[in-house]
């Protein structure tokens, strides 16, 4: 056992990794493997996540892929099914999915409202339902981790239902927490502010220097300050926390200052 894997506590634990082929989700998978876990990685471009599942290998972890569509309720429970089978068990669950719409609320209409809701917050009710299900019927405490946002936080113009949904996803984080804490099964989530992921920018270079500017500690986050916090809070160094958001904004949001005029400013 690595030194690593002993001081999180997280040796030879099963990990479900929803949005697991890039950004945020794959440096989620590589901190858990790095920490002992065995992975599961769901993406809906299963290439995606054969490639993360090569590196987790190299790891001397398995790295499994399930193609799936979080997205598609019918989905859910056969991918949570499915992870747990051949991972032959389940300990935590991070998902890393979501995306902004742009638009002012008076031109927002609903079905981008409700794919927004979908995107954000209906899917991570589903499959955290589905793995908490799945911990208490094996008796198997779990920590669950979802991927929130500051604009959950504070007013979000120009990407309102997103803001809503994240707020949703907040409150959701604390009542799973009190609900599920009886059954030993921690639930967390992470609010990011601006990351550098894939889907960030259509023009990173334009966008740099002002991005940097709004943010007191005067950079952007990577997907790895997103993995390391997920493996916190999967991890025993997280043993009593739970019901909390932990923000990963190099201090935006204390400073509240709002990111104006960057199309995909939080991906998260």
């Amino acid at each position: 056992m690595s030194s690593e894997a002993s001081f999180f506590g997280l040796a030879g634990r099963k990990a479900l990794i929803v949005g697991g082929g890039q950004g945020m989700g794959e440096s989620s998978a590589l901190f858990l493997a790095r920490a002992g876990c065995d992975v599961a990685l769901v993406d809906v471009v299963p290439e995606r996540a054969d490639a993360v599942g090569g590196r987790i290998a190299a790891l001397d972890r398995r790295g499994l892929t399930i193609a799936g569509d979080v997205l598609d309720d019918a989905q859910v429970p056969r991918i949570v099914a499915e992870a747990e089978d051949k991972l032959g068990g389940l300990d935590v669950m991070v998902s890393i999915v979501g995306a902004a719409a742009w638009g002012s609320l008076l031109d927002t209409t609903a079905d981008v409202w409700d794919q927004q809701m979908r995107l954000n917050l209906r899917y991570f009710f589903l499959v955290a339902q589905q793995v908490a299900r799945s911990l208490i019927r094996r008796r198997q405490p779990g920590a669950i981790v979802g991927i929130a946002s500051v604009d959950g936080q504070r007013s979000s113009p120009m990407r309102g239902a997103y803001g809503a949904a994240k707020a949703g996803l907040i409150s959701l984080v604390q009542t799973m927490a009190v609900e599920w804490a009886p059954h030993s099964i921690r639930v967390n989530a992470i609010a990011p502010g601006h990351i550098v992921t894939p889907r960030l920018y259509d023009t990173p270079q334009r966008a740099e220097a002002y991005a940097a500017s709004l943010i007191p500690m005067r950079a952007r986050g990577t997907p790895d300050d997103i993995g390391q916090a997920a493996l916190f809070l999967a991890s025993d160094m997280a043993r009593y926390v739970t019901g909390t958001t932990l923000d990963v904004d190099g201090g935006l949001l204390a400073a509240n200052l709002f990111p104006r005029g960057l199309p995909g400013a939080n991906q998260g």
